[in-house]
């Protein structure tokens, strides 16, 4: 299983990011994709998640700001990030579960500055 999370960068507060995960070695249709980020001296925390079916979850602190969405023809799944906070600052990942194993891709840098 392989997942590659892009799309990270340098954004000024208020502005926008869209990250992009792309999988391989799953039968992506069927599975939950998740999104989580680690801020610099923090634990890694759940930003959302998408089902199979295209519901999306989020965490408190990213509701109405973020959303999840995926593709399964292209194999990715999104997060558009709006409304960016310096506290949004981190390393963005995605994960997948299969066969009881989590997998997780590399990260990508998201930087917002004040």
């Amino acid at each position: 299983v392989q997942l590659q999370a892009s799309g990270g960068g340098l954004v000024q507060a208020g502005g926008s990011l869209r990250l992009s995960c792309s999988a391989s070695g799953i039968n992506f249709s069927i599975h939950t994709l998740g999104w989580y980020r680690q801020a610099p001296g923090k634990q890694r925390e759940l930003v959302g998640d998408i089902s199979s079916g295209g519901s999306a979850n989020y965490a408190d602190s990213v509701k109405g700001r973020f959303t999840i969405s995926r593709d399964n023809v292209r194999r990715r799944t999104f997060l558009q990030m709006n409304s960016l906070k310096p506290e949004d600052t981190a390393v963005y990942f995605c994960h997948v579960v299969r066969t009881g194993r989590a997998f997780w891709g590399r990260g990508t840098l998201v930087t917002v500055s004040s």
